[in-house]
């Protein structure tokens, strides 16, 4: 007992070392405790609590060590005996074994790949991710991950027998829904190591499996998890090359317009087809006719009488500021007829529904170009055109009658109202007639260039790019030269060259945390476009 409770003590001072461990420190604790003394400790029940997770979180950084990977290779018959472990955590620990192993050998060494083979551990590894926990899955999922790395490896987890038991697609169909999303998770996976394993993944007909489980379920949690196994697919680089793109576009458009869908299937469809099309570079790889049926699509959800969720009234206006984001995307949104834009603008000046207004103000700024470099801002002219027209019939139906009037109700409001104001104005300024609107107003150019604005850093700097974005339109134009627009013209070039932040005068003051509860579609836009926005105030 005395022994098992100094082996307790060093593992934890070991497992808890801050920092990593080195090479000499390693050695010496396995000179002080071999491995076979861990081992069967491990197999032990002592009465001391968390002994076994801490036998293994040290055996965990043992083995993520050069020394202590190359003992791995003496231990493969204990490693199997680990594999088949009742407790979860040992067999976690075993497969991140396997995993240390697999990382610390060249891909070109057959050795790694023989000792998996001749030990059986990889049927163990399948069995895991369709039979385990979810932490023991994941892990049994990234250890067959690394071992595809090895062209070796690939005879062994894409068998040329078709009746092989350890076959993927034969894994899928002898396991439950939930366990074959795990299946079709690894295949993803297993995809986007390398074009060889892309294409071993082609022939062997496992991406079909991804289409046949959404066409052949109607279990709510399994298409969620598939379509976002889907998405996850295109994005790989290769996948082009084995996957067409137009294919998912086609299956998001028939889920947000089919009569059947679930509402979290639609709302799902509709933040991945957002997601999918604000890539600048899916345009090249997907017919414009599917593109267009999908915002159509996304068009038709809004206009239909059972859309009367908030949150896909939501998720379909973020969709169509994602897609807006790019130039083809808003060219599209802004020309098709009627534009689907028309909902975006419509409620971004509409007081009435605070969390929709804020999702359309941020989508308002994506299709005004915000995201975008300034040399893209503009698009083509039927589609500038039409959202000039849509701001100002918008105006012309509301109380304010003027865009200048618009923009100042939004900059009027609170603070995160006002956060996705300056972001649409710094898009939309770029055009002459909006620089107009925006000079109409005094007490615009009054908001934008007061330094107190805003408390929260991050609506500082929104303010402050809206102000460097109207100075710079400004000078671009025949108001310049404009002697009524003198005090304008000087108003904003002190507040350009005072900075973002709070001005010497108001040095008392110090930035705070934004309070107000941003949705999380919300915080993951501003993370998006927040590289821009620093950009733009280091060219300053």
């Amino acid at each position: 007992m005395e022994d098992v409770n100094q082996l307790f003590d060093a593992a934890f001072e070991f497992a808890h070392y801050p920092g990593a461990q080195n090479e000499a420190s390693v050695k010496e604790f396995l000179d002080r405790f071999p491995l076979p003394v861990i081992f069967n400790a491990l197999q032990t029940d002592p009465d001391i609590p968390g002994f076994e997770n801490t036998l293994v979180t040290c055996l965990e950084r043992l083995f993520k060590t050069k020394y202590g990977a190359s003992l791995i290779p003496q231990y493969m018959p204990v490693l199997q005996v680990g594999l088949k472990a009742y407790s979860a955590v040992v067999k976690s620990l075993a497969c991140k074994t396997v995993l240390c192993l697999l990382e610390n050998c060249d891909i070109n060494d057959v050795y790694p790949v023989q000792l998996v083979v001749s030990n059986g551990i990889y049927p163990l590894l399948l069995d895991y991710i369709i039979n385990s926990d979810d932490e023991v899955a994941h892990a049994a999922s990234e250890t067959i991950k690394s071992l595809a790395r090895f062209p070796d490896a690939m005879s062994v987890i894409f068998p040329s027998e078709t009746n092989d038991a350890t076959h993927l697609r034969n894994l899928a169909a002898r396991c439950s829904s939930l366990a074959r999303v795990r299946v079709l998770s690894l295949i993803v996976k297993l995809f986007s190591i390398s074009r060889l394993v892309a294409s071993e993944i082609k022939k062997s007909g496992l991406l079909d499996l991804l289409e046949a489980e959404m066409k052949g379920t109607k279990d709510t949690l399994v298409i969620l998890n598939v379509l976002e196994l889907y998405y996850e697919l295109v994005e790989v680089e290769h996948s082009s090359e084995f996957v067409p793109q137009t294919s998912l576009i086609q299956l998001l458009c028939s889920i947000i317009s089919g009569t059947s869908t679930g509402p979290y299937e639609k709302l799902r469809a509709m933040m991945i087809s957002g997601r999918l099309l604000s890539k600048e570079n899916i345009y090249k790889v997907v017919e414009e006719a599917s593109v267009k049926a999908l915002i159509s699509a996304i068009d038709g959800s809004l206009e239909s009488v059972e859309m009367n969720d908030t949150d896909a009234e939501e998720a379909a206006i973020d969709a169509l500021g994602q897609i807006g984001s790019t130039t083809k995307g808003a060219d599209l949104v802004l020309s098709t007829s009627p534009p689907a834009a028309r909902h975006v603008v419509a409620s971004a000046f509409d007081r009435n529904a605070h969390g929709k207004q804020l999702a359309a103000l941020h989508a308002l700024a994506n299709i005004a170009g915000e995201t975008r470099p300034k040399s893209n801002r503009i698009v083509d002219g039927k589609a500038e055109e039409s959202l000039r027209c849509l701001i100002y019939d918008v105006a012309a139906q509301s109380t304010k009658l003027t865009p200048s009037g618009l923009f100042l109700s939004v900059l009027q409001q609170s603070s995160e109202i006002r956060l996705a104001g300056y972001r649409t104005l710094t898009g939309l300024v770029a055009r002459p007639w909006c620089l107009v609107e925006i000079l109409a107003k005094e007490e615009i150019i009054n908001i934008v260039t007061d330094a107190t604005t805003e408390t929260a850093k991050i609506a500082m700097e929104a303010r402050y790019n809206c102000c460097k974005a109207i100075h710079e339109a400004f000078l671009c134009s025949n108001f310049v030269d404009d002697p009524r627009r003198l005090k304008t013209g000087e108003k904003l070039q002190e507040a350009v060259r005072s900075g973002p932040y709070m001005s010497k005068k108001h040095r008392g003051a110090r930035p705070e945390l934004l309070s107000e509860r941003f949705s999380m579609r919300r915080l993951l836009l501003w993370e998006f476009v927040g590289t821009e926005a620093n950009e733009a105030i280091d060219c300053v």
